[in-house]
């Protein structure tokens, strides 16, 4: 079960952990993930608090069932970035952005964005409209990437509460707020790979 969409942590330095989107040419081989990435995925959330790590099976069902809506990068085996999301069921022209992660050794050289990037420049995505994620309300880092990812859309944003950190029992959760994109056209994948808005939301 999804429970709640994780993005980027801030360092120890207060940092952001990346949000730019700053080209780099040791960034290379953005893939769909496969089944065989599974336990790699896992492992990768484990390194990158304070993103919740789920069950390794979660991460092979991402990679088997929503592999098309999914992006690795890095070595297979020890991948310095993960963005799994989906279409909610019933709404094809709406991508929620579940988790996204970089490792501490990839960060700040825009891995993030160009991940993001290249899930939006798939044909398969093109009919898509809509972004959305959830982000807890201190969480500066996510906030940022996601506020960039917008403005390079051209997108208008807005935010509703979502899960309320009750919903979540004792486990002692922020509140996870929706942060909605768009809407947005696919203008034939630009050489940039960036969508232009539609019109007024």
């Amino acid at each position: 079960m999804i429970e709640n969409t994780d993005t980027y942590p801030i360092t120890q330095s207060g940092e952001h952990a990346d949000t730019s989107t700053n080209s780099d040419s040791s960034f290379h081989g953005l893939r769909i993930p496969t089944k065989a990435d599974g336990a790699a995925i896992h492992r990768l959330i484990q390194q990158c608090p304070p993103l919740d790590l789920n069950s390794i099976y979660t991460y092979l069902l991402l990679s088997e069932h929503f592999s098309q809506t999914c992006v690795i990068a890095g070595a297979e085996g020890a991948p310095d970035g993960f963005v799994s999301a989906y279409m909610p069921p019933g709404r094809s022209d709406t991508l929620f952005i579940w988790q996204v992660a970089v490792h501490s050794r990839a960060r700040g050289r825009g891995l993030g964005g160009r991940m993001l990037d290249s899930l939006l420049e798939r044909p398969g995505l093109a009919h898509i409209q809509f972004l959305e994620t959830t982000v807890g309300p201190d969480n500066v880092a996510s906030r940022g990437m996601f506020a960039g990812l917008a403005r390079r859309l051209g997108a208008q944003t807005h935010e509703t509460a979502l899960f309320n950190s009750e919903l979540f029992g004792d486990a002692g959760h922020d509140d996870e707020r929706l942060i909605r994109i768009g809407p947005l056209t696919n203008p034939g994948h630009s050489p940039k790979g960036l969508l232009r808005p539609a019109g007024p939301a």
